[in-house]
C-alpha cells in the first residue's frame, strides 16, 4: 500500500482548484469590500467581482444573470425552493411530489412541511434508481404546485429522465424545481431546455469553495416566485437577504468558467478511469455486483455491492490510505443501509456490502490502480474470515 492518501470521495466535496484559490484571494485582503457598499471603490469592486461571477455562473448553465440568486449551499437552495414555493403558492395547493431517494436536504425539508400542512407524494425508484413517469402523471393532482426530483443521485450517480419529468409539468401546469448538485460543472445543463423553472447547485461540489451555492429561479415563462426564508436588507432580488460572500462567490464563479471550458475531456478521462475501476473489481471480485443504472448514471461515480462483506469493515482495511465512502456524507454517521440503496429494492445486507467510488479532476490512472489492489485484498482478507461466506462457498446459502 502506497503511504500518499487517495482522494476518491468527490461527491462528497471536491478539493478546491489551485486557479481558483488563486482567483479569490486578493479579496480576502486587497479588496474587501461589501458588494452592497455602493458610495465608494472598495464597495464597487466587489460588486464587479460578483457581477462577474455571476456572469460565469449563469453561463455554466445557460440562463440569464438575474436568474442566478446566491445562498451558503445546496441545502439552503434545496430550502429555499421548497419552503419558498410552498409559502408564496400555498393558495394555489399544498401538494408537492418528490422522490424517495432524495437528498435528505429535500426530504427533511419536505418532513417539515408535512407538518405545516403541506402534501407529499414520495415517488418510488425501480431497480435501476429511476422513476416510473407514467406513475408521476398519475400523482399530479390539481393542487399540486411542485414537482422536485434530483437530476442525479448523489450515491449511485444515476440521472433521472429530466427532458421527459420537464414536459410532464409543462402539460400539468406545474413548476419544477431539481437538486443538481452533483451534475452541475459535471456534465452539461441547461435547465431552461428541460423545462426546469428552480435548480439548486454549490460551488464545492465543482472544485469551489465551501460555504457558497446558488439557486436559478425561471424569470419568463413562468416567472417564478419564492417567499424569502432569510430577511434583512431585500438582497438577491429579495429572495435571499445576507451580504454576500464576495471571496466564495468569486471562487464559485471562476470553478464554473473552468468547468465550462474543461468538462468534456474531463468527462471523457473520468470515465475511462471509472469503467477501468469497476471492469476490474467485478471481475477479479467474486459476487460483486454494480448498484443502479449503468447507463443512465453519471460519467465519474461507481456503486459496487461485494456480497457478505460489511462496507465499514472493508473501509477500515484501507482507508488510511484512500478515501471512499458507503454513502451520502450527510448520513455517514447513521447505522442504517443507506435508504437510496433499499429504496431501489436492495435488500439491508446487501446495501451494508456497498461503496461508493466518485473520481474527480486529480485522479490519476496510479490511484485506480492502488485502490483496485486496496479493495480486493480489503475484500479476501474480510471474507477469509467469514463463516458465512464459506457457507455461501458451499452452496449452503
Amino acid at each position: 500500500m502506497t503511504n500518499k492518501r487517495i482522494y476518491l470521495d468527490y461527491n462528497a466535496t471536491t478539493p478546491c482548484d489551485p486557479r481558483v484559490i488563486d482567483t479569490m484571494l486578493p479579496f480576502f485582503y486587497e479588496h474587501p469590500g461589501n458588494a452592497a457598499s455602493r458610495n465608494h471603490p472598495f464597495g464597487w469592486e466587489a460588486e464587479d467581482a460578483v457581477t462577474t461571477a455571476r456572469e460565469h455562473i449563469a453561463d455554466l448553465i445557460n440562463v440569464e444573470t438575474k436568474e442566478i440568486i446566491f445562498t451558503s449551499g445546496a441545502t439552503e437552495s434545496d430550502n429555499l425552493a421548497l419552503r419558498g414555493v410552498f409559502e408564496m403558492y400555498r393558495r394555489k395547493g399544498k401538494h408537492i411530489i418528490t422522490v424517495a431517494t432524495e437528498h435528505k436536504a429535500v426530504l427533511d425539508t419536505c418532513k417539515y412541511l408535512e407538518k405545516h400542512g403541506g402534501e407529499i407524494t414520495y415517488l418510488e425508484v425501480d431497480k435501476e434508481g429511476l422513476i416510473n413517469l407514467e406513475a408521476l402523471k398519475n400523482a399530479i393532482r390539481e393542487d399540486t404546485i411542485l414537482v422536485s426530483i434530483m437530476w442525479a443521485n448523489n450515491e449511485t450517480g444515476v440521472l433521472q429522465p429530466m427532458k421527459e419529468i420537464g414536459e410532464i409539468c409543462q402539460e400539468k401546469g406545474v413548476l419544477f424545481f431539481s437538486d443538481a448538485t452533483q451534475v452541475v460543472g459535471k456534465i452539461p445543463v441547461a435547465p431552461k431546455d428541460l423545462g426546469i423553472h428552480l435548480m439548486a447547485f454549490t460551488a464545492h461540489k465543482m472544485y469551489g469553495p465551501k460555504g457558497v451555492g446558488a439557486l436559478y429561479v425561471s424569470r419568463k415563462s413562468p416567472r417564478v416566485k419564492v417567499t424569502e426564508q432569510m430577511s434583512g436588507g431585500g438582497h438577491e432580488n429579495g429572495m435571499r437577504s445576507g451580504t454576500l460572500n464576495v471571496p466564495g462567490i468569486v471562487g464559485f464563479g471562476a470553478a464554473a468558467a473552468i468547468a465550462k471550458s474543461e468538462m468534456e475531456a474531463e468527462t471523457l478521462r473520468l470515465k475511462g478511469l471509472r469503467n477501468k475501476l469497476e471492469e476490474a473489481l467485478l471481475k477479479q471480485v467474486e459476487a460483486s455486483s454494480v448498484n443502479g443504472s449503468k447507463e443512465d448514471r453519471m460519467p465519474h461515480v461507481s456503486n459496487i455491492s461485494f456480497q457478505y462483506v460489511d462496507s465499514e469493515g472493508l473501509l477500515m482495511t484501507f482507508n488510511q490510505n484512500i478515501a471512499v465512502s458507503t454513502g451520502s456524507a450527510c448520513t455517514s454517521a447513521s447505522l442504517d443501509p443507506s435508504h437510496v440503496l433499499t429504496g431501489m429494492g436492495i435488500e439491508d445486507g446487501l446495501a451494508k456490502s456497498s461503496i461508493r467510488f466518485s473520481l474527480g479532476r486529480f485522479t490519476t490512472e496510479e490511484e485506480i490502480e492502488t485502490t483496485i489492489k486496496a479493495v480486493i485484498t480489503g475484500v479476501q482478507q474480510l471474507r477469509d474470515l467469514s463463516p458465512v461466506w464459506e457457507l455461501h462457498k458451499d452452496g449452503l446459502i
